[in-house]
């Protein structure tokens, strides 16, 4: 089974970061937030991934192309790229990495569209490359399965964004709520497809993943949804790229299901 990432947007409330680079590869702890995404899948056993690129994709390209020599010793002839000897394994030696061009304007749906080539037959998952979870791949997949639709959500209750205040009818407040857990859900970025769910998304370079395609199955009775109640945390601006970034430090990363 292979994991498409979703690398190729703007990123624009993080401008002051993805100015110069796409936003999956902001780094948390001196490695790309996609690489973090990676190794959470790795750690369930899935090592094939295929990443959508689009803004700055060549980045993207020039990581992965050159990911051995980044991450370990080695002698080369400067003359001769062919004689590149790596002298020690990394512990992503043995994935695969297929970098695709998606297009820099095109919307999710039309990414997860351009790739089908790359997936064939087969069931998929798709993964936003901006957002980090602890959430067990194999309970996902165990999930869709059970439930024998077409597609799989995840959902998440999230953390408010705000503290909360409780007035009562006399306008007198009776109780201040720091940051409370919310009682809705939503989407936590990590879905499960069928592969007949590419017919559903023809010709949709216009189309957001959640928006159309995702409504109709909806509609249909297609669509699961898998409740996550650990640990979510999307990096949507600077503040929370640095707040991942502090726990990863802390050394009590919650995503990280890897040794």
């Amino acid at each position: 089974m292979k994991a498409v990432l979703l690398a190729g947007g703007l990123g624009t409330r993080m401008r002051e970061e993805t100015e110069f680079r796409p936003k999956p590869m902001v780094e948390i702890g001196g490695k790309p937030i996609l690489w973090h995404l990676m190794k959470i899948y790795a750690a369930r056993g899935i090592s094939e991934f295929v990443i959508c690129a689009g803004y700055k994709g060549e980045q993207i390209k020039s990581y992965f192309l050159n990911y051995a020599a980044l991450n370990a010793d080695f002698t080369i002839t400067l003359g001769d790229r062919s004689s590149l000897q790596i002298h020690d394994a990394h512990l992503e030696s043995d994935w695969i990495v297929t970098v695709a061009d998606t297009g820099t304007d095109t919307l999710t749906a039309g990414r997860v569209e351009r790739i089908e080539r790359y997936i064939g037959n087969e069931r998929f998952m798709v993964t936003y490359g901006d957002g980090l979870a602890d959430i067990n791949i194999g309970d996902l997949l165990a999930f869709h399965e059970a439930h024998g639709k077409l597609a799989t959500i995840s959902t998440v209750r999230p953390i408010s964004r705000f503290g909360l205040v409780n007035v009562d009818d006399d306008g007198m407040v009776s109780q201040f709520r720091e940051k409370p857990q919310m009682d809705d859900w939503v989407s936590a970025g990590f879905f499960v497809f069928e592969p007949e769910f590419f017919d559903r998304i023809r010709n949709s370079d216009e189309m957001m993943l959640e928006h159309e395609p995702l409504n109709r199955l909806a509609a249909e009775g297609q669509l699961g949804a898998y409740r996550h109640e650990g640990f979510w945390q999307p990096m949507d601006t600077s503040r929370e790229a640095k707040l991942l970034g502090d726990l990863w430090a802390s050394g009590d990363a919650p995503w990280k299901v890897w040794k």
